[in-house]
């Protein structure tokens, strides 16, 4: 990773806060019932893609950080 990208303590804080957002997004399907119509393409779709995208995005970013520490 170049040095002007985030660090890994960056890195994990942006892994925690995707699960956290995904663990939240189901907590509330949980307790508030699916939602329907517009509600579930803004809640579900948008919401899952923006913390799910985050949390593998971190994640990949994170094991190339690690797999490029191991070969130096």
């Amino acid at each position: 990773m170049s040095k002007y990208g985030p660090g890994p303590g960056e890195l994990k804080f942006r892994l925690a806060v995707g699960i956290l957002g995904l663990l939240g997004l189901v907590g509330v399907v949980a307790w508030r019932g699916m939602p329907s119509g517009p509600a579930f393409f803004e809640i579900i779709l948008i919401g899952g893609a923006f913390f799910g995208g985050t949390a593998v995005l971190s994640y990949r970013a994170l094991r190339r950080l690690d797999r490029e520490d191991s070969d130096a």
